[in-house]
């Protein structure tokens, strides 16, 4: 069975012996669930479940922080009277391939506050991206590929 099914199922069982059907509720169960599985799966056959997991936590602890200095910086531009600007259109080179990441990465960077997505190229092998935040073009070329896209790919693929 797979393995994040069954933590599901554990989860659910969780809520359903506790009588309260609640998200939090069923957050803790999962939890639970999750270190169980983790105790027992020694006795299971292998399984990647437990390290994409892990690289799921990494992931969105990495978005919530580039999230936040995004949003810190922004701040920071409107509330100073001198504006920091140099924005600027970048040419990405992508390593995402299918429709999905690409639309992922796309929205993720569109997500973060003073970037956008604007195209990409017909053989959907390089995408454009607006920022306002230019300091040094390959600098920020490198900022996502091996950042957000390679986290992203780690996670998807």
């Amino acid at each position: 069975m797979n393995l994040f099914l069954l933590n599901i199922l554990l989860a659910l069982t969780w809520v359903a012996l506790t009588g309260h059907f609640t998200p939090a509720n069923f957050v803790v169960g999962f939890l639970l669930a999750y270190i169980v599985l983790w105790l027992v799966q020694r006795t299971m056959e292998p399984s990647s479940y437990f390290v994409k997991v892990r690289q799921v936590l990494g992931f969105i602890a990495f978005f919530i922080w580039e999230l936040t200095k995004a949003n810190l910086r922004v701040a920071y531009d409107v509330l100073t009277p001198r504006h920091h600007m140099r924005p600027g259109v970048v040419a990405i080179p992508l390593d995402a391939t299918t429709d999905l990441e690409i639309m992922l990465l796309s929205s993720l960077i569109t997500l973060t506050p003073g970037s956008l997505s604007l195209d990409v190229s017909a053989d959907r092998r390089v995408l454009y991206i607006h920022s306002m935040y230019i300091k040094d073009i390959e600098a920020f070329r490198q900022e996502i590929k091996a950042g957000l896209e390679r986290r992203l790919l780690e996670v998807l693929r």
